[in-house]
């Protein structure tokens, strides 16, 4: 297992903010933001988080996790199986909006303009971030309010699905809110894709931690808002 770190220098990127303000996490001084992973591919390289900015839920803080990958490699499942069980949870539990659902190909983005609150479910996907041309498929999976889990089952894409396609080197897996400034988004997942040649790779149990960056912390960076991505469609 091997610790992330992004250093000191921080590139500064601004783009058109549509729904959303992201803040890419990091691991600073003192472990504000912690991501570990177990890294099994050359294609793949691990996971990071990004923190979106959520006002509008008292006492709650909502990240996005990503799959980072080589160029022209691609995510077509996150998996557990009896050697590489999957669970994806929260210290602090993981709010669920009533408009929303277990996956992204549940979230009607025409609900937001009324129900705002609905950007902020928690949720799994491949690539999107809600129903708009999304192939997402589930079999096996245990959708808990506060836990996911399988060990024998998958969410996941046809390798002919666009939305599995890296775009910036990453690869949307979940959103997740959760309850408490202290509290940590933490799992073990397997993943499956292919790399740029159509060749596939596999990376197993993979172990992640995040943690809210301290406010004071991101403010000393100095970083900027970042936009929500949204998956290029085909």
């Amino acid at each position: 297992m091997g610790l992330v770190h992004f250093g000191s220098k921080v590139r500064i990127e601004k783009r058109k903010v549509t729904i959303m303000n992201v803040k890419r996490f990091m691991t600073i001084a003192g472990g504000a933001a912690l991501l570990t992973t177990t890294v099994a591919s050359a294609e793949f390289y691990g996971l990071s988080a990004e923190l979106v900015g959520n006002g509008l839920i008292e006492g709650t803080w909502t990240a996005r996790i990503y799959a980072d990958l080589s160029a022209g490699s691609r995510v077509d499942a996150i998996y557990g199986n009896g050697a590489n069980p999957l669970m994806m949870s929260s210290t602090g539990g993981l709010y669920q909006n009533i408009y929303g659902g277990d996956t992204s190909a549940e979230i009607n983005a025409a609900l937001y303009g009324a129900f705002p609150s609905l950007m902020y479910d928690s949720w799994v996907t491949i690539g999107l971030e809600d129903s708009g041309d999304n192939a997402l498929g589930t079999i096996g999976m245990n959708f808990g309010d506060d836990e996911i889990t399988t060990d024998d089952g998958s969410w996941f894409v046809t390798p002919d699905d666009s939305q599995g396609q890296e775009v910036g080197g990453k690869v949307l897996i979940a959103q997740f809110t959760t309850y408490g400034n202290d509290s940590h988004l933490y799992g073990t997942i397997s993943l499956q894709g292919k790399d740029a040649s159509g060749a596939n790779w596999n990376a197993d149990s993979v172990d992640y931690d995040f943690a809210k960056p301290a406010p004071g912390a991101i403010a000393l960076l100095g970083l900027a808002g970042f936009a929500g991505r949204r998956r290029r469609r085909a």
